[in-house]
This record gives C-alpha cells, structure tokens and sequence, in this order.
C-alpha cells in the first residue's frame, strides 16, 4: 500500500467509524421511540421483547463499531509501521472490545451488582479462553516490535534452525534446511533463547 493511499484510508475508516455510530443512534430511535409514537398498536407489541431487540441491535452494530475502531487503529499505525506490526495491533484491538462489548451487554442487561458480576464473569471467560491466543498475538506485537530476529535471518529459534521466512501476529514461519516450514508460536520465541547465526 503506497503511503499516499493511507491519508485517504485513515479517512475512510473515520467516516466508516461515524456511519456505524449514527446508524445505531438512528436505528435506536426509530425501534423503541419514532415507530412506537406513530404507530400506537407497535408499542404493546415491542414491550415484552425491548430487552433482547436492544440486546441484538448492541451485539449487531457494537461489532461493526469495534471492527471500524481496529480499522481506524490499523491505518493510523500504517503511517509510520508496516502491515505485520499494525495488523497485530489491530488484532489485539478486536479481541478486547469483543470481550469488553460482551461484558458490557451482559453486565446491563442483568443491571445493578448483579449485571457488575455477570459483566466481570464474562470477561474472566473470555480472558480464560483467549488467553493463549492473546498471550501469542502479544507476544508477536513484540516481537515485531523490538525486532530481535528479521525476515532473512539464518537462527536457531525454540530448538529450530532455519531461514526466518515471515513473522505473523501468531506465528513465526523458520524455513529449516531440509525445506520444511516450522510454525514457531511467538510466546515460545519470547520465552526462549535465539541464536541469530547469520543476519539477512
């Protein structure tokens, strides 16, 4: 992506952002205030179901919200860091606000303490069962960070030796001499000794 582009996409992903707000709010007002006032029949109706329609328009568009949010995250770091390090920024950015619209809806749903410890079990779950797939996605944002090996470096890396084909937001892809491709989790190239034998 040529870095003229990128102005133009921080743009977009910003309007994108603004859009997905305002037809929340829109649609919002149009479900539980506009229809119900003009058509007096709709209200007795919607009533009994206003907690799961409010639920599903918060999941529906506070997904679409995140997403631009990481979008717009994404782009931003774009100018001054290439397309691996901004992706894994972008990803961590989608797994938390997944996890935090979740606790929210929870957590406001059941309303009071109760919708507090719904809201904070959540999220425990949700830590629980991303934990390893954060802890790698965090590990490789260091790692594409601090760069202590590139792509084209000769290493031997959590008992590998090979080429350092491509570092992802998960894995580090080592092509050993054999050319076997070795996917190395990046919490294990974090946690390990590299030895860099030849630099690209």
């Amino acid at each position: 992506m040529s870095g003229e582009n990128i102005p133009e996409r921080i743009r977009g992903s910003v309007v994108n952002l603004v859009a997905w707000v305002a037809i929340y709010i829109i649609v919002s007002a149009l479900v539980f205030t506009t229809i119900p006032t003009l058509i007096p029949g709709v209200k007795p109706v919607l009533d009994p179901y206003s907690l799961y329609i409010a639920i599903g328009l918060a999941l529906v568009f506070g997904y679409m919200i995140v997403k631009s949010v990481s979008n717009l995250v994404y782009w931003m770091l774009r100018l001054k860091h290439p397309h691996s390090t901004a992706a894994a920024v972008r990803s961590i950015f989608t797994i938390l606000g997944i996890g935090a619209l979740a606790a929210g809806i929870a957590g406001g749903a059941a309303g009071g303490a109760a919708g507090v410890a719904l809201g904070g079990f959540i999220g425990m779950v949700i830590g629980f069962a991303t934990q390893q797939v954060l802890g790698q996605a965090i590990a490789g944002l260091f790692v594409l960070i601090v760069r202590p090996i590139k792509i084209g470096d000769y290493v031997v890396v959590a008992g590998e030796q090979g080429v350092v084909e491509d570092i992802l937001t998960l894995f580090t892809v080592v092509k050993k001499d054999d050319g076997t491709l070795v996917l190395i989790p990046n919490n294990q190239l974090i946690g390990s000794k590299v030895y860099i034998i030849k630099r690209a």
